[in-house]
């Protein structure tokens, strides 16, 4: 896309006439803005001084020599190499945490290259790396998580930090874990820190870039500092991951919030079928369609970092237990007999027909499919009748209990007290929240008619042509995937001729994640390398 798939782009993309478009050709100004102009770029909120304090001691004798002999390690390697490199003593948990925290103070904020991807840093994770050192089990599988740096999305909870979703609001949201961020630590996983993201996952002032948010300030894109979108909302996650920050990163997504960010940061994104992953101890949006994932740089670290979140959650309406990827499956399998959807508009994108070719090449066949038009009426309304409710919830349950907000409106009022810092892009989709009301029955009508389109959109030409999955670009499709309840996975598929970074994104049945990483592996190992952004190698 000339300029990004933003997470407000289904709004747009909806109302248009012919829903198979590219999304270039419907474009508002939502999306038309120049990231060259930003209102704000550095974060008002971040104290470095007191950000490094933690780690000063032995980040003082992590030399630039040791730093550069680790690299060739570390850097573009997958888990199961990290892992492999730890078992041969080459690496300790210990060295890769300081590497990811040698890079961020590096690059990360306050210099010519700064990408504003990191929010806040787990104050004890060089003391909890040593921990997994010492306590490494015998015999552990590479295909383990087990003492792997990752970082948060910073509206999911955890002990160690505050959860602020990019709002000054919740400066001071320190909290217990989420579902999430415990399974995790079960499965053996490093908490880094937390990654920026657009403000309330991008679902605040409507008018402002993604990447940013007042506490974070504007996140950037390493293919292209101030030329290229992030995509969001989960903007400081795909970006981290990039630029070598982080082992893995945990995003969210209600529609296009994973998709987005991981295709344009040449990342692997999965936005899983709604209940296979909790939410509770996340600030939402929508209960109805809100969802974590994994993003990464390749598609076996993304199963794991699944593996380990995954786990029936009784706090989560949605919540169902479902079953590991098995690896060894997934890099056994093979595109024979597979049928798979291409949506012709999209084929005039030079990639995405290169995609497509390649899976023809190893023995996928590839229908050519042109999906019926369907609408999806009042989806904005869903989300403004959901986070009104939903919002409340989270703050009487899972926030810190010393916060003052009960809702949106006290929200809105923090921000007007100074809002040139806390809001200023203006807080449009907030006060659209508040102005919006139904009754139960209107609401009910409303989910129902935007899953049953949804599904309808996939499922006529599913079915027709006997399909295992469509496939799309970025997130192109993400809306419909999202109120169809659908799983979908972008794995990098190159860069455009303005060197910006795609996705190919794989859209299933519900459930069928481990068909989804199959499918993705196979893509991945067929395809050329994936893209690296010079600039931070």
């Amino acid at each position: 896309m000339k300029k990004a798939a933003l997470f407000l782009l289904f709004f747009i993309f909806f109302g248009c006439k012919n829903q198979t478009h590219n999304p270039d050709d419907s474009l508002s100004d939502i999306s038309e803005k120049s990231f060259r102009s930003f209102k704000v770029k550095d974060s008002n909120y971040i104290d470095l001084k007191q950000f490094w304090i933690p780690f000063q001691d032995e980040l003082s004798v992590f030399s630039s020599d040791r730093y550069e002999s680790l690299r060739p390690l570390v850097m573009n390697q997958d888990i199961p190499t990290l892992q492999k490199f730890i078992k041969q003593v080459k690496l300790s948990y210990e060295e890769l945490t300081l590497f990811y925290l040698y890079r961020i103070k590096s690059f990360d904020r306050m210099n010519e290259k700064s990408l504003n991807s990191v929010i806040s840093l787990n104050p004890n994770i060089i003391n909890d790396a040593k921990e997994k050192d010492l306590n490494r089990p015998k015999n552990l599988s590479n295909f383990s998580i087990y003492g792997m740096p990752i970082l948060l999305k910073d509206n999911i909870n955890a002990y160690d930090m505050v959860t602020t979703a990019g709002a000054v609001a919740l400066l001071k949201n320190r909290t217990d874990d989420a579902f999430v961020s415990k399974q995790l630590k079960a499965s053996g996983a490093l908490i880094l820190g937390k990654a920026n993201l657009s403000e309330w996952a991008y679902f605040f002032c409507g008018d402002c870039p993604s990447g940013y948010s007042a506490v974070g300030g504007q996140t950037f894109n390493p293919y292209g500092r101030k030329t290229l979108d992030t995509g969001g909302s989960s903007s400081g996650s795909a970006v981290a991951v990039a630029a070598n920050f982080c082992a893995a990163a945990v995003g969210s997504e209600t529609s296009g919030s994973i998709l987005s960010p991981a295709s344009q940061n040449a990342g692997v994104g999965l936005k899983p079928t709604i209940g296979a992953i909790s939410r509770t101890g996340i600030v939402p949006i929508s209960s109805t369609l809100d969802t974590a994932g994994p993003i990464t740089k390749y598609v076996i670290d993304n199963a794991l970092i699944f593996n380990g979140m995954i786990g029936k959650d009784n706090d989560d309406f949605k919540s169902k237990t479902v079953a590991a990827i098995d690896i060894n499956v997934l890099q056994q399998s093979n595109f024979q007999g597979k049928r798979f959807g291409a949506i012709q508009p999209l084929l005039k994108d030079s990639l995405y027909t290169a995609a497509v070719n390649l899976l023809k090449r190893n023995g996928a066949e590839v229908i050519t499919i042109t999906p019926d038009d369907v609408d999806l009426p009042d989806f904005l309304r869903l989300l403004n009748l959901d986070m009104k409710v939903d919002l409340p919830m989270y703050f009487k349950w899972h926030a810190n209990t010393n916060l003052p907000y009960d809702g949106v409106q006290s929200v809105i009022d923090f921000n007007a007290l100074d809002s040139l810092k806390r809001a200023p892009y203006g807080q449009k989709l907030f006060k659209g929240i508040v102005a919006d009301d139904a009754t139960t029955k209107e609401f009910e009508s409303i989910k129902s008619i935007l899953k049953t389109n949804g599904r309808s959109y996939f499922d006529s030409v599913m079915k027709f042509h006997q399909l295992d999955a469509v496939l799309s670009v970025n997130n192109y499709h993400a809306g419909y995937a999202a109120v169809a309840e659908y799983p979908a996975l972008t794995v990098p598929m190159g860069l455009s001729d303005e060197g910006a970074p795609k996705g190919f994104t794989f859209i299933a049945k519900p459930y069928q994640e481990s068909e989804l990483y199959a499918w993705g592996y196979q893509f991945e190992k067929a395809f050329e390398k994936r893209p690296i952004p010079n600039n931070y190698n």
